[in-house]
């Protein structure tokens, strides 16, 4: 019997990612959704592990690195009075739940995950040691990096810039609100110019908020590409892996 035309379009190939290997750098305060204040958001959880899923599904192996300001930060808290080293431990902590949270929720989608922590806690994370988490990541283990470098002073950036080195990965993910770097805040002003790339020197130089510092000259100094993008935007993980999007790419 002869098969009949279908009127469906043919789906479209799936395109080879780039990236075999990258990590993902998001916010703690992304995990709160809309909802104000502090504290978790279950189903904004869920959603950036379906995004995570996503593009595990295509065979790229991701590392993730979590701030903690939805629970505390260790900035504001030294800011109050509070000792600064203590506050940045507290912090690192603050990490720590973070990356339990979305453990549980890739797990919970079917994600292998380990949770890889610079401050010992053997009961709920393993402890860092690289050539493990090497293999997990050859194994397509998710390996979230949590508790910072373990050393006050440095941010979750410099974490992630670090991590990402030490892993070999081929870039890095900075997940926010917006689709890229814009030469002001495009929440508050309408005429703020987004860049499809810009340099290291230049996100330096005209203080971009891009990632602080420490960690923009570490991924200069090593040609670690930076992709910021649009966290919010589904999809949008996996779509700039595959080639489309918008996202603004920093490099030498």
């Amino acid at each position: 019997m002869t098969a009949q035309p279908s009127d469906q379009p043919p789906e479209e190939p799936q395109k080879e990612t780039t990236y075999k290997r990258v990590l993902l750098k998001i916010s703690g305060e992304a995990l709160m959704g809309d909802q104000g204040g502090f504290g978790l958001h279950p189903p904004t959880v869920q959603r950036i592990a379906r995004e995570v899923q996503s593009v595990h599904e295509l065979g790229v192996e991701i590392c993730m690195v979590i701030g903690g300001g939805n629970i505390f930060r260790g900035l504001a808290g030294s800011a109050q009075g509070m000792e600064r080293t203590t506050a940045d431990y507290m912090g690192m902590l603050a990490t720590v739940m973070n990356a339990l949270a979305m453990q549980s929720a890739l797990e919970g989608l079917g994600v292998f995950t380990r949770v890889i922590s610079a401050i010992r806690m053997d009961e709920v994370a393993e402890p860092y040691i690289r050539r493990r988490a090497v293999r997990h990541l050859e194994k397509k283990r998710v390996c979230i990096f949590a508790a910072g470098t373990g050393n006050p002073y440095f941010t979750t950036d410099t974490a992630a810039t670090l991590r990402a080195n030490e892993m070999a990965c081929e870039a890095i993910f900075k997940g926010t609100k917006v689709d890229g770097i814009y030469d002001k805040d495009p929440m508050k002003h309408a005429d703020a110019v987004r860049y499809d790339t810009v340099t290291y020197d230049d996100c330096l130089q005209k203080n971009l908020k891009v990632m602080d510092a420490s960690a923009i000259a570490l991924a200069r100094d090593n040609s670690l590409p930076i992709i910021v993008f649009s966290l919010d935007e589904p999809g949008g993980f996996k779509g700039i892996l595959a080639g489309r999007g918008t996202y603004t790419r920093v490099h030498n």
